[in-house]
């Protein structure tokens, strides 16, 4: 299993006067850096258990809160559910128990999404990504390529974003900074550019290769039909492949973003997901939406649908590995 990004916490010391590792002061900076950019999300749902009593009242604040951080009536309803049985079983009854208790159930909805990639079966990895134009794909394909190369991996990226005039020009520069090849086609189809690069990264013995494509509303049905005849011919390169066909959301869609993953995973089948520009959004609830909806879905080619990664920024650091505890803790602080 591929760990990137995965931040472990040692074993505490038997030395009390040693102070924090450097991995615990970074998965802290990176908690209070995401329950920052939660805040707006967070502080409309933490508000619900400022009073003295639980009652219908609380749950029915709560019940809005979530609604209003676009958790979706689905997700909100069996949250809900959950956390009353929780409520009567821990026989609690200060709100600020409740709100302990709300962080366990988020947690357990959104497991399910928490995984890791594992690009040791095969080589290549073959890595479709695809988003609507605006989620921040090529910037996000340009920092996984960094981390890729910073945790060893040879990484191959394609150029196969034909139809948006400065998308090859922007991978080209993160080929550039990353040291990495690149390879793309002057005006070339789309499906023709990912063929070639799986033929090379195979020839060339990559890790990964990391496929760029077209940003695109899932209402295109030209350009949805386009993005499966670059699956099909991927597979004519290597049988196998795509390993991974990953969708970058904008975490501010709301349940827009809910529409997209639907969308997307009809006509691809999705593996995973990566959500973007979660920094500032009043709208984090939608990954309890997502992880309804995933447990709900079939699996695709045997894999279930992951939230792999999570942006909260334009820096390098800024997207880190999904983990559901955190969220939840972000999304209540």
């Amino acid at each position: 299993m591929f760990s990137l990004f995965k931040r472990k916490t040692p074993a505490p010391t038997a030395l009390p006067e040693q102070g924090p590792s450097a991995s615990q002061v970074a998965a802290q900076t990176w908690l209070g850096r995401l329950r920052s950019s939660l805040q707006r999300t967070g502080s409309s749902i933490a508000g619900v258990f400022g009073g003295k009593v639980i009652d219908d009242a609380l749950y029915e604040e709560l019940e809005s809160a979530l609604l209003m951080a676009d958790a979706g009536m689905p997700a909100t309803q069996a949250v809900l559910h959950a956390l009353k049985l929780r409520v009567k079983a821990s026989g609690s009854t200060q709100p600020a128990q409740v709100k302990v208790l709300l962080t366990e159930v988020l947690t357990e909805v959104l497991l399910p999404l928490q995984g890791e990639w594992s690009l040791d079966a095969n080589k290549p990895t073959v890595i479709m990504v695809a988003g609507v134009n605006g989620a921040g794909k090529t910037t996000t394909i340009g920092k996984l390529t960094r981390h890729l190369s910073d945790a060893g991996h040879s990484v191959l990226l394609a150029a196969a974003d034909t139809f948006r005039a400065a998308a090859k020009e922007q991978l080209l520069v993160w080929a550039d900074r990353n040291q990495v090849d690149i390879i793309s086609q002057d005006q070339g189809d789309p499906a023709a550019v990912s063929f070639d690069a799986v033929t090379a990264g195979k020839a060339r013995g990559r890790d990964v290769v990391l496929i760029d494509t077209a940003g695109r509303l899932p209402t295109q049905l030209h350009l949805m039909d386009e993005l499966k005849k670059i699956q099909r011919v991927i597979q004519k390169a290597e049988t196998t492949a795509p390993h991974e066909v990953l969708l970058v959301i904008d975490g501010n869609t709301g349940q827009n973003a809910l529409a997209q993953v639907k969308a997307f995973d009809e006509a691809l089948g999705l593996t995973g997901l990566i959500v973007t520009k979660l920094d500032g959004t009043a709208k984090g609830g939608v990954l309890a939406a997502i992880a309804l909806w995933a447990q709900q879905r079939p699996a695709t080619s045997g894999k279930t649908l992951k939230v792999y990664f999570i942006g909260i920024g334009e820096k390098l650091e800024d997207l880190q590995a999904f983990n559901a505890e955190e969220f939840a803790q972000a999304l209540i602080s």
